[in-house]
């Protein structure tokens, strides 16, 4: 997804690192090599009066988490933390409502700390923390998921004489790669045509009148991150198209190669040169009668060079059954009826069968790259498993049971709105206290490290991979990241300086919201480096052990 604030933080990061010595002079910030912390200032206050003249105007429009704390123990002066980080909220989003967060330390000294903390705000994709800790503690870590192959007729020599039906699980990541292992085996017992029709069974999930809309600004209804959860969800219902320039020109494919979808190939081959980015290129899928598409791409590819891109464009019934299709196609499987849906008959004998990774790898593929559809469809699935004989919806009992697994941990949910637990939707809705309460129970969860273990490492993997570099908290958090247009937001847990866990929840809500990772990083840098740790003086300033900006 396109992130408006991107050329913004690349610069950042970039002025950073060649005037990092003198930023740390200036600001006081502590620099990355921690053996290393002289101050210039001290020792040479002409030269650090110098260098902040001539810095000073990059330094003061400076749109990002890294200007400075000021110095003490959390404080500059006697403000508390807390209200330092609403005062660089306010500034920063020219609103002192926008930015929502609650802060607990836990397992370590530290001050709570809370902005806004019970106001509802859109959380992102950090409700994603949510349904995968549900879903660990209420499914188990070691929830699998079962794609069965089963037919009605019988094996004679080299013919299946009957339909093979494909009876769906929920799979939420059944790959191209285990449909092509498991289809194989089929090949290997000899079989060469089946004499049937090809059934999908995707009655597994109850779904009654489909998914709330989301209104999304991108203008690409084929989008990655848009594929809704299905039954017969395969593949994440991606087709990934690819062109590569050689001396010959340029080739175009797709994997799966489905007959439905046909490329046509316009990018042109040029000169050696500098490989272009993805944006560079025009996809554009056109719809025609009998359910065929054509999927024109532009553009201009030096030799050598190749470009990708990943799109959904057909309704999942039907990618599942041209992709099951076309792999018994490519072993030399004929299928001689057609594709139809319908229930796998009670008396079907099992053929074979492909059992996902446990729910622990799964989690992982959710938090760290923000997957909306598997964690859609762990919503499903845990709703699936425990479905009332009165509910005919998996979603809305998947969020009724998510509710009461809260409400028996003590967590206040009055006002939280989980929609469709991946945080893809305009609904949604969670106070920053209820997320550390969350983050709290987790911490003391028999699943705390396969929990943490999925969440992006601060300045190192997935969705935090670019973030806070070069500021010495690398491997310093695990922190999920939300992003929808007006919101930013971050949930998990980051360690400060003293070796104190913190449970911390950030969420910006504005319009527009570009400068809130700013913020958010900010709040975690402060952590880290000026935790709230309660000195004299923080305690009789704040009369009790925590601090609050309402």
């Amino acid at each position: 997804m396109y992130n408006p604030q991107r050329w913004a933080i690349v610069g950042i990061e970039s002025f950073f690192t060649a005037h990092q010595t003198a930023i740390m002079v200036i600001t006081g910030m502590p620099h990355p090599n921690r053996a290393e912390k002289v101050s210039l200032r001290r020792r040479h206050p002409a030269l650090a009066f110098s260098v902040a003249l001539a810095m000073a105007p990059a330094l003061a429009n400076l749109p990002s988490a890294l200007a400075a704390d000021g110095d003490g123990a959390g404080y500059s002066g006697n403000r508390l933390w807390a209200s330092q980080m609403r005062d660089y909220a306010t500034e920063s989003l020219n609103s002192g409502e926008a930015l929502s967060m609650a802060a607990v330390p836990l397992n370590g000294p530290g001050l709570d700390q809370n902005i806004n903390a019970d106001v509802p705000m859109s959380p992102g994709s950090i409700m994603k923390v949510i349904t995968t800790y549900a879903a660990l503690e209420i499914l188990g870590p070691t929830h699998h998921w079962d794609t069965d192959f089963l037919t009605d007729g019988q094996m004679v020599g080299d013919t299946l004489k009957g339909d093979l039906y494909v009876r769906f699980g929920g799979d939420p990541k059944l790959t191209y790669e285990r449909l092509w292992t498991t289809l194989r085996e089929l090949r290997d017992m000899g079989i060469t045509r089946i004499d049937g029709d090809l059934v999908l069974d995707g009655s597994y999930f109850e779904i009654d009148g489909g998914f709330p809309a989301f209104e999304d600004n991108g203008d690409n209804p084929h989008a990655p991150f848009l594929v809704e959860p299905s039954a017969y969800l395969t593949n994440l219902n991606l087709m990934h198209f690819q062109v590569r320039a050689d001396e010959r020109g340029t080739q175009a494919w797709s994997t799966p190669a489905l007959g439905e979808i046909v490329i046509d190939n316009r990018v042109t081959a040029v000169a050696d040169g500098t490989c272009p980015s993805r944006g560079s290129f025009d996809w554009e899928p056109v719809f025609q009668k009998g359910g065929r598409i054509t999927v024109r791409v532009t553009g201009e590819l030096p030799q050598g060079c190749r470009t990708t891109t990943y799109l959904s464009l057909l309704p999942h019934e039907q990618y599942s059954a041209s992709m099951i299709r076309s792999l018994l196609g490519e072993m030399g499987i004929i299928v001689s009826g057609g594709n139809l849906n319908g229930p796998t008959p009670e008396d079907a004998r099992l053929v074979m069968k492909t059992t996902s990774p446990d729910l622990v790898t799964m989690v992982r593929d959710i938090n760290k790259w923000s997957s909306n559809v598997m964690a859609r469809q762990l919503l499903l699935t845990i709703g699936a498993q425990n479905r009332l004989d009165n509910e005919k919806d998996d979603r809305v009992a998947g969020i009724r049971v998510i509710y009461e697994w809260l409400e028996r941990k003590g967590v206040d949910t009055s006002g939280m709105v989980i929609d469709n637990g991946a945080g893809l939707t305009r609904h949604g809705k969670i106070t920053a206290r209820q997320g550390t309460k969350i983050l709290q129970h987790a911490w003391n969860s028999p699943y705390a490290s396969d929990l943490m273990a999925s969440m992006p490492i601060i300045a190192m993997d997935g969705t935090m991979a670019r973030r806070l570099r070069n500021t010495g908290m690398d491997g310093e958090g695990r922190i999920k990241t939300g992003y929808l247009e007006n919101v930013r937001s971050i949930a998990g847990f980051t360690r400060d300086e003293n070796n104190t866990t913190w449970a911390v929840v950030g969420m910006v809500n504005n319009d527009p919201a570009w400068n809130g990772q700013a913020v958010l990083d900010r709040i975690l840098y402060s952590l880290h480096f000026r935790p709230p740790t309660g000195t004299a003086l923080s305690r009789v300033n704040s009369g009790q052990p925590h601090t609050s900006v309402q």
